[in-house]
């Protein structure tokens, strides 16, 4: 009887459709999330890797107003664009969609009614800001000021990104509009608050059981509940989900706060891969086990939602808190496992923004140099732990020194002397004590990288796997085979130096595959292997079709197309351990592995991105 495979929901941050990606974006919750998914399949695991667009809220609006299209036109363009992106980086998902369907918004009224029957949604008389020229609601995050907290002079209306504090505009110092710079007027409105203090006692619990969390994301989520209060989960706008109340549904001028919609995504998420599937109950595997385990992939300014909101969200959905209460029709649904944060990477010393021009766009980084070089500098010179500044310098320097003449080097020069010398994997002869050692660190490194991979520590894996690369590269000049080559009486000890030599690149593929599943795919063909090793995502085209219940007005429209990423990556041969090179495998030629830069790029950078020069 063979053991049930464990599950793993890698639960990924939704980008908001506010345009294409840059690397930033990725650099945070996209490349990690799909280098620990990878991993997760290969050690045997079930895993569901979900997200999609966020596509409610201001900017979105803003923005439509300011071409004269229709909000829903403008998230049908963007979300197109990202899913484009993301696919193109090889990001796995098993569904990735967007918050603009039937199923969302059916999702989370279900958690809102759950919320609200339960006692845990207040409605209150608060303060909302409007501009005073046109009259019109400015939401939270179209305000700035100085944080009444930390006195950080660019807060926003709903958080503090310096201290990490949730905010409303009218705690904020000299408040003013982002939109006209003109300062907002308050007045009374009325809407539903979360309410957070019934919850805490309960959050905390679960927070302080948290002990493998990254020390950063466990401090600041535990200084979160000093401070905590009701938090409003309406807002004055017309264009998100209708808030499911008698009285309140049919008015098109108040719909769900964005982040109470966006978080709930990561359940919707999972329902519609379920439907899609053809299982619409698969889902439940995965949240209503209390083995399953989920990881939470974002950057640092995100936190305070998945540690603190999402939690609640799901204790008060479960009749968790000081109010009691029962379990909706999703039933008793599970805590994330770990919020896995990483910093910022920056350009300059400045965040990465579209708006004032520190860019660098996925799309133009992938045509040029394709996925696996940026996947590659993520990983190892990424914001995993502290804020990181790309340079084209770095990057020319990493790709080259590292990934060309360290990976590519080795795989080239050892196939290409094996196909030279016998035209396929030789059969080795006794090894000697330096074949086995080399085969030991190799083999050792399994545990090693995969030990730091399952705890998401990115760069301590790539730098056991590109120490055995170094190694590697370090046995073949010590064991000279082009030497061995001319000498017809040491044809057994050529044999045995190139399949000992092959096995290691063998296994540093298979180690490597997470990171760089491209050329992962590539040097398992060079290896004289067939069929799929590292499977790739693929975009699909999907209608809006899955049967709901809704209730309210301004409801996505059935029927509405939208593409997905979706792959099977049941069907790829990537396993987490040796694979065995077999001699009498026939071997070709190999190709160039990995193109080296030229240096010049390090100075200028390209035409698209170039190097701003300091005066």
């Amino acid at each position: 009887m063979t053991e049930p495979k464990d599950h793993v929901v890698v639960n990924v941050a939704w980008p908001y459709a506010n345009g294409p990606r840059h690397i930033g974006h990725v650099a945070g919750f996209g490349v990690p999330s799909d280098v620990f998914a990878r991993y997760q399949r290969m050690r045997g695991a079930n895993v569901l890797m979900v997200s999609g667009t966020d596509e409610h809220g201001t900017p979105l609006l803003v923005q439509a107003d300011k071409e004269g299209v229709h909000v829903r036109d403008l998230a049908d363009r963007y979300n197109r664009q990202i899913v484009e992106d993301l696919a193109g980086l090889g990001l796995s998902y098993d569904l990735f969609t967007r918050t603009a369907t039937r199923n969302h918004y059916s999702v989370v009224q279900e958690l809102f009614k759950g919320l609200y029957n339960n006692g845990y949604m207040l409605k209150e008389t608060t303060q909302g800001a409007i501009s005073p020229s046109t009259g019109r609601t400015l939401p939270d995050r179209y305000i700035e000021g100085t944080c009444p907290i930390c006195g950080a002079t660019d807060a926003r209306g709903d958080q503090c990104d310096n201290c990490g504090n949730q905010l409303d505009p009218v705690d904020l110092i000299n408040p003013v509009s982002k939109i006209n710079g003109e300062t907002p007027q308050f007045i009374e409105t009325e809407h539903f608050l979360l309410d957070l203090p019934a919850v805490k006692d309960a959050l905390e619990a679960w927070l302080k059981t948290r002990e493998d969390w990254r020390p950063n994301v466990l401090k600041f989520s535990l200084n979160l509940l000093g401070d905590m209060r009701p938090r409003t989960m309406t807002r004055d706008i017309d264009w998100g989900i209708p808030i499911p109340v008698e009285g309140w549904q049919d008015n098109n001028a108040k719909k769900l706060y964005v982040w109470f919609d966006a978080v709930v995504g990561y359940l919707s998420a999972s329902i519609e891969w379920a439907y899609r599937t053809g299982n619409p109950d698969a889902w439940k595997d995965f949240w209503q086990n209390p083995n399953a385990r989920h990881y939470y992939f974002m950057g640092k300014d995100n936190i305070t939602f998945h540690s603190q909101i999402w939690p609640a969200e799901l204790l008060g959905y479960a009749g968790k808190g000081s109010k009691g209460g029962e379990s909706g029709v999703f039933g008793e649904l599970d805590l994330p496992t770990e919020v896995v944060s990483s910093e910022y990477l920056t350009m300059s010393g400045s965040k990465f923004s579209s708006s004032k021009g520190v860019v660098i766009y996925v799309k133009d980084f992938l045509k040029e140099f394709g996925p696996d070089p940026l996947r590659y500098f993520i990983a190892v010179a990424g914001p995993e732990n502290n804020d990181t500044d790309f340079t084209w310098d770095e990057f020319v320097r990493r790709i080259n020194n590292e990934l060309a003449n360290g990976w590519g080097n080795l795989v080239n020069r050892t196939v290409s002397m094996a196909h030279k010398n016998f035209g396929e994997v030789p059969v080795p002869a006794a090894l000697e004590p330096a074949d086995e050692k080399i085969l030991k660190l190799a083999e050792d490194t399994f545990a090693t990288a995969g030990e730091a991979l399952s705890h998401s520590r990115f760069k301590q894996a790539m730098t056991a796997i590109m120490h055995v690369v170094g190694e590697a590269n370090a046995y073949i000049a010590e064991m000279e085979p082009w030497k061995l080559a001319k000498d017809e009486t040491q044809r057994e000890r050529l044999a045995t130096v190139l399949w000992t030599a092959l096995q290691v690149v063998s296994d540093c593929n298979v180690m490597l595959t997470p990171f760089l599943p491209f050329t992962a795919q590539k040097v398992h063909e060079t290896l004289g292997r067939t069929g799929v090793w590292a499977a790739a995502p693929e975009v699909r085209e999907v209608t809006d079709d899955q049967p709901v219940e809704l209730v309210g007005v301004g409801l996505p429209p059935e029927g509405h197309p939208y593409p997905v990423i979706t792959g099977d990556y049941t069907a790829q041969q990537a396993v987490w351990k040796r694979v065995d090179v077999k001699p009498g495998t026939v071997l070709e030629k190999p190709k160039p592995l990995i193109a080296k830069l030229d240096p010049e790029l390090g100075e200028t950078g390209p035409e698209w991105a170039p190097v701003q020069k300091q005066d």
